[in-house]
C-alpha cells in the first residue's frame, strides 16, 4: 500500500512542481526524474513547515553541488523568535529511503557552517536566503528546526536517531536552539491530500457553566476540567491541531511558563490562561438540550483547535507529569460552529485568533514608577524621547531610545558580562523581576541610561564597519559579540561621572573605533584559546559562564598593555586582497592547469558589502552567477551572462559596478567557486602545499650532476 501512496505524491510533485525545480545543474536527462522527486519533496516539506507557494517553496531548495548535507531552507524572521528550517531529502519509489551517519554527519557540518555564517560554502542556489538568514541572528538565538523529509514509513534505526540527537545537543548547552523532526510518507500524503486528509474529530466536550452565542453565528462556552483536555488530547494527538496555522506538538513548543502554572498555581490557571478555540462542522446536545449556566454535553463533529494549541500541549504534559496536581486545573474553551458560517469564515477565525498582540513581561514595565519617571527626566532634563510603551512609535535615533534599547544597553553595562548574555539569548530575560531590578536599579539616571545606549550604538557601528572586512569566525564576533564587545569597552572606558550631566561624553565616545577593535581581537583571541578554534561563537557570547572567562581575559589583556593579538590571515581581508597576490592564485592554477578548460565555475557573494549590493541581482538572471574556465595568461573566465572573457577580479569588479554603481577592487579568486572544490584561492592553495611538498621530497643531485 505504501508504493501506492508514494506513487501518489510523486505524481502530485510532478504536477505542481515539475516546471518550477532547477534541473540546470544535472547534464544527464537520464537523471531528472528523480533529482525532480528528491528537490519536489524538499519542496514539498517546506510547505508543510512554512505554508507558501508552489514558486517560493521550489526556491527554497538548493539540492546540488555544495549543499553541505542541506536540501532547502526555510526562514520566518518572527518578531519573538526566528525560525530557522533546514530539510533534507530522501526520496524513494518503494517508500524506504535510507538515512544513515553519512547524512547525519554532512547535515551537522551544514550547520556549523550557516551558525558560523561561512555563508559562501554554500551553493550559488543557497545565496538568495543569506540575508534572511543574517537577519535572524542578529537577535535573539533562532529556533533552528533539522527536518528530514524522508519517503519512507519505518521509524529511524535507534543508533542513527542517538547519533542525531547527541549532535544536536552541543547547540542546546544555553538553550534550547536547535530540535529535529521527521517527516514521513504519511505526512507527505496528507500534505498532498490537504483538507481531505485532515482527520475528521468527533468528540463529547463536556462544558461547565455554559453560555451560548446565537447570532450572527452559532457557539458555544464554558469551563473544560484538565484531565478532560489531556484525555482529549491523548485520544487525537496531531488531527487536533488540523485547521491551525502551526502544528503544535513537539516538546519544544510546549510553553514552560503555561505548565509551570497549571504544576504550581492549578487553582488559577483558569484566570490565567488564555483559553482554547474550536472550530467544529457541527455542535449537537448529547441528550436533553443543557440550561445555559449549568453542565451542558455536547457532541461536535469536525472539531479542531485553531488558538491555544500551546494551551492544549502544556496541559497533556502537566497532567502527565504530575496528574494529581494537574487535575485541579480548569479552562475556558469556546467552540464555533461552522455549519450555517460563509465557507471563508473558518479560514478568518483561525488568522485572527492567532495574530493577536500577545502580551509580553515588558508590557507591565511600562506601569512601573520608575520608567514613568525616567519617561519624564528624558524630556525634561535631557530633551529627548523615551519610549516605555510597546506599540508607540519609536523615535529617530537623535532623539530618543526606547525602552527595550535602553535594557539592553545596561545589560551590556553590566559590571557582570553575564547580563550581556541573557540580553543576547534571550531579550526577554530581561524583563523578568530579578534581572530587570538589576540592571534598571533602585532610581535609574536619565543620564546613565542614555550615555549606555550611546555607547552601545557606537560599539555597534564601528562592529558594522569592521565586519565588512573580516570573515569567518571574525565576521561571526562581530555580528554575535556586539553586547559582549559594548562590556568590554564600557569596562575600560572612565564612567565614573557618567551620570554628572558636566561630563564630557562626546570625548568618550571618541575612544570607542580604537577599543572596539581591540576588544575584538582579544575576545576572538580568548575564545579560540579558552574553547578552541572549532567552538561556536554564538555559545561563548550567550552563555553566562563563557561569557565572564572571556570579558575577563580580554579586560586583563587590554588594561595590562598587552600587544593585541593579531587577527589570523583566515579572519580578514588580507593578503589575497593585494593585486599580486590575486594575479599569483591564478598563475598558480593556470601553470599547474589545475582546473580543466570548460569547467563551470559559480559565483558567491563573499563579503557582506557583495550580498547586500548583489543577491537580487544575481537572483534576477541565474547566468550572472556562471563561467567557464580557460588557462590562459589572461582573462580566464568567460561570464555567461554576456559571453565575454575576463579575469576573475576583473569579471566581479564588473559585476558589482553592475549591480550597485559601486567601482573598486575586489578579490575575485575568493568569489569563483569550482563546486565541491572549493574557490580559486582554495585551489591555489592546495597546488602550493602540493608543490611544497613535493620540492621537500626531491632527491639531492649527485656531484656528477
Amino acid at each position: 500500500m505504501s508504493v501506492v501512496q508514494a506513487r501518489y505524491v510523486q505524481r502530485a510533485i510532478e504536477e505542481r512542481f515539475g516546471r518550477l525545480i532547477d534541473l540546470s545543474d544535472i547534464p544527464r536527462r537520464s537523471e531528472h526524474e528523480q533529482a525532480l522527486r528528491s528537490r519536489g519533496l524538499a519542496a514539498l516539506a517546506v510547505q508543510i513547515e512554512h505554508p507558501c507557494s508552489d514558486l517560493v517553496a521550489t526556491q527554497a531548495v538548493f539540492d546540488g553541488q555544495d549543499d553541505r548535507g542541506l536540501d532547502a531552507i526555510a526562514v520566518e524572521n518572527r518578531q519573538a523568535q526566528p525560525r530557522i528550517t533546514l530539510i533534507q531529502a530522501k526520496w524513494s519509489d518503494k517508500a524506504k529511503a535510507g538515512f544513515g551517519e553519512a547524512e547525519v554527519h554532512k547535515m551537522i557540518r551544514g550547520l556549523d557552517l550557516l551558525i558560523e555564517l561561512e555563508f559562501d560554502r554554500f551553493n550559488r542556489r543557497f545565496q538568495r536566503h543569506v540575508r534572511a538568514v543574517e537577519q535572524a541572528f542578529e537577535g535573539r538565538a533562532p529556533r533552528i528546526t533539522l527536518a528530514l523529509a524522508l519517503m519512507r514509513t519505518e521509524p529511524l534505526n535507534d543508533d542513527i536517531r542517538e547519533l542525531l540527537e547527541s549532535s544536536i545537543a552541543q547547540y542546546n548547552k544555553v538553550e534550547e536552539m536547535v530540535d529535529y523532526k521527521v517527516l514521513d510518507l504519511r505526512d507527505f500524503h496528507r500534505a498532498i491530500l490537504g483538507d481531505a486528509a485532515a482527520p475528521k474529530i468527533a468528540a463529547t466536550l463536556r462544558l461547565e457553566g455554559f453560555g451560548q452565542e446565537t447570532s450572527p453565528y452559532r457557539a458555544m462556552y464554558g469551563t473544560m476540567t484538565v484531565p478532560d483536555i489531556a484525555d482529549l488530547y491523548d485520544e487525537h494527538r496531531r488531527g487536533l491541531f488540523a485547521r491551525n496555522i502551526r502544528d503544535a506538538l513537539d516538546v519544544s513548543d510546549v510553553n514552560p511558563k503555561i505548565r509551570a502554572t497549571l504544576l504550581e498555581q492549578p487553582e488559577h490557571f483558569w484566570y490565567f490562561s488564555n483559553g482554547i478555540t474550536m472550530l467544529c462542522d457541527s455542535i449537537r446536545p448529547a441528550g436533553r438540550a443543557p440550561v445555559p449556566g449549568g453542565v451542558g454535553e455536547f457532541l461536535v463533529s469536525g472539531a479542531s483547535v485553531v488558538n491555544g494549541a500551546q494551551t492544549v500541549s502544556a496541559i497533556y504534559e502537566a497532567h502527565k507529569a504530575m496528574p494529581d496536581v494537574a487535575q485541579q486545573g480548569r479552562v475556558m474553551v469556546r467552540l464555533i460552529s461552522l455549519e450555517d458560517c460563509p465557507p471563508e469564515f473558518g479560514d478568518l477565525v483561525t488568522t485572527n485568533t492567532n495574530t493577536q498582540n500577545p502580551i509580553e513581561d515588558r508590557d507591565f514595565k511600562s506601569l512601573d514608577p520608575r520608567q514613568v519617571q525616567l519617561r519624564d527626566d528624558f524630556a525634561l532634563q535631557l530633551s529627548l524621547s523615551y519610549v516605555i510603551k510597546r506599540g508607540e512609535p519609536v523615535p529617530n535615533l537623535e532623539h530618543g531610545c526606547s525602552i527595550t534599547e535602553a535594557a539592553e544597553a545596561l545589560a551590556a553595562a553590566h559590571p557582570n558580562a553575564e547580563f550581556a548574555a541573557l540580553a543576547k539569548r534571550d531579550p526577554n530575560a530581561l524583563w523578568d523581576d530579578g534581572v530587570y531590578s538589576e540592571i534598571f536599579g533602585l532610581t535609574p539616571n536619565a543620564q546613565r541610561v542614555w550615555r549606555c545606549v550611546l555607547l552601545a550604538r557606537r560599539v555597534r557601528a564601528r562592529l558594522d564597519a569592521l565586519r565588512d572586512e573580516l570573515m569567518s569566525r571574525a565576521s561571526a564576533m562581530a555580528g554575535y559579540g556586539d553586547l559582549l564587545v559594548t562590556h568590554v569597552v564600557f569596562r575600560l572606558l572612565d564612567t565614573k561621572s557618567i551620570e554628572d550631566p558636566g561630563t564630557d561624553w562626546d570625548a568618550r565616545l571618541d575612544q570607542v573605533p580604537g577599543l572596539v577593535k581591540d576588544a575584538l581581537s582579544w575576545s576572538l583571541f580568548a575564545i579560540d584559546a579558552e574553547y578552541g578554534k572549532s567552538s561556536h561563537i554564538i555559545a561563548a557570547v550567550r552563555n553566562t559562564e563563557r561569557i565572564e572567562r572571556v570579558a575577563r581575559a580580554a579586560i586583563r589583556g587590554m588594561r595590562d598593555g598587552d600587544t593585541t593579538p593579531e587577527l589570523r590571515s583566515d579572519y580578514q581581508m588580507s593578503g589575497e586582497a593585494r593585486p599580486g597576490r590575486q594575479v599569483d592564485a591564478v598563475r598558480t592554477l593556470v601553470d599547474a592547469e589545475r582546473i580543466p578548460d570548460g569547467t563551470r565555475l559559480e559565483f558567491r557573494p563573499f563579503t557582506r558589502p557583495e550580498r547586500r549590493d548583489m543577491t537580487d541581482w544575481l537572483a534576477a538572471e541565474p547566468a550572472r552567477s556562471l563561467a567557464v574556465w580557460r588557462n590562459s595568461t589572461r582573462d580566464q573566465l568567460q561570464w555567461q551572462a554576456d559571453g565575454q572573457w575576463y579575469s576573475p577580479s576583473g569579471l566581479v569588479r564588473r559585476m558589482r559596478n553592475l549591480a550597485s554603481g559601486v567601482d573598486q577592487n575586489v578579490q575575485g579568486t575568493l568569489n569563483w567557486y569550482v563546486p565541491e572544490q572549493g574557490s580559486l584561492r582554495d585551489l591555489a592553495e592546495e597546488v602550493r602545499a602540493e608543490q611544497t611538498v613535493a620540492d621537500l621530497f626531491e632527491p639531492e643531485p649527485t656531484p656528477e650532476q
